[in-house]
């Protein structure tokens, strides 16, 4: 066999292995079902560099030996950044003992809990900005949740669900896996000893993330079905606002498996919510609202490989009205992916940039980004100039 042609066999299996078709492998990587079917018998020569890359993102591949059959190269080594400050936020998530002191009023546990997700939406670099406070609130919001009682104990509880659900942002897309499962976990256990059914469902919504992006999109469907079974939607904005959140991480699901159908009966349903929540509305720190919805229909398009669609709804998106630095930045991200998906390379390498002048840590930790900044750097002309500077802004190297 020729090596063409074992790399095709060994693609072909993991593309079963995980369940895509052809033409879901290929619209996820930018390219169509009858380039993957060249691939896989042997027609087309190995990809370089970036498109492995993406093709081993794509199918849950950790080692691009994997696939290639070369020297091991452990694919987050290349796609994932790892944060200067990563060792005392694990060592504060990790730790096992309760810190020493006083609890703290809920009142003010809550003040501080919302100022670290302000921080985390407002800065430019948001990653920086909450490592400073995250060891000290998890200290915080630990000590609280285990020395109050009664119903202060249950809100200090709720608190500290949201501090790991900040840490998860954190430590998400850095070569450390094991810390997102970590702060998934620890924050669904707080909000259940909490009894909290707002605080679960958007436990329920962090965890479905961690299972998506391990391929496990049934079971991050099983965990928001359960939240939603616990949130009363009748029972005011907020359990209304967070029913309909649990609606959106159930589309993002199905359109990851392909399923176009419940993609889009579940995307209505969030989106139905949005409007009658308001134009305006956006939630004060998970910022669903309208927008977002709009913003999340760019992603449910790309991911299930409808190109034209993808960008006519991306550039129909006022990604500007977004209230977070961060979600702007990951938005277009989509929006420079559903461009890729007609190769319209200058719009993409364009929507990057204004990710990077939004969030340069969502975009120097966004693993498609890093990617498409390696791949778009070949290029020549304008597009290769301006891709070479994004991937040296975001560390990556051609």
């Amino acid at each position: 066999m020729t090596e063409s042609s074992i790399f095709g066999t060994r693609l072909r299996a993991h593309r079963e292995h995980v369940g895509k078709t052809r033409a879901v492998l290929g619209g996820l990587v930018g390219r169509s079902a009858d380039w993957v079917k060249a691939l896989e018998t042997g027609r087309l020569l190995t990809p370089r560099l970036p498109m492995l890359l993406r093709l081993a993102e794509v199918l849950d591949i950790t080692d691009l030996a994997e696939l290639t059959g070369d020297q091991s190269l452990p694919v987050a080594s290349v796609t994932r950044a790892g944060h200067a400050a990563v060792d005392s936020v694990a060592a504060a998530m990790q730790r096992s003992t309760v810190p020493a002191g006083d609890p703290m009023p809920v009142a003010v546990l809550r003040g501080l809990v919302d100022q670290a997700w302000s921080l985390w939406h407002r800065s430019s670099t948001e990653r920086t900005a909450v490592a400073a406070v995250l060891p000290g609130l998890l200290d915080d919001a630990r000590r609280s949740s285990r020395r109050l009682d009664g119903a202060d104990r249950r809100v200090a509880l709720a608190e500290l669900a949201r501090v790991y659900h900040l840490a998860q942002l954190y430590v998400a897309y850095q070569p450390y896996p094991e810390l997102v499962w970590l702060a998934a976990d620890r924050a669904m256990s707080a909000a259940q000893d909490a009894d909290d059914p707002d605080a679960i469902a958007v436990a329920a919504w962090y965890y479905a993330h961690v299972y998506r992006s391990a391929n496990q999109v049934d079971a991050a469907d099983l965990v928001l079905a359960d939240a939603e079974q616990l949130v009363d939607k009748e029972a005011g904005v907020e359990q209304y606002a967070r029913w309909a959140q649990l609606q959106l991480g159930r589309a993002l699901g199905h359109a990851k498996a392909g399923r176009d159908g419940p993609a889009w009966r579940a995307w209505d349903a969030a989106d139905a919510a949005a409007d009658r929540l308001g134009a305006h509305y956006a939630h004060p720190w998970l910022m669903f609202g309208p927008v977002a919805c709009a913003a999340y229909a760019v992603t449910l398009e790309t991911d299930l490989c409808h190109a034209g669609e993808a960008v006519r709804r991306a550039d129909s998106t006022n990604y500007s009205a977004l209230p977070s630095r961060t979600r702007r930045a990951g938005h277009l991200i989509d929006a420079a992916r559903a461009h890729l998906l007609r190769r319209e390379e200058v719009a993409a390498v364009h929507l990057l940039g204004r990710a990077l002048r939004e969030s340069v840590d969502t975009v120097r930790h966004n693993p498609y980004s890093r990617t498409a900044a390696l791949e778009l750097s070949s290029r020549s002309g304008t597009v290769g100039e301006d891709a070479r500077e994004l991937a040296l802004a975001i560390g990556v190297e051609g």
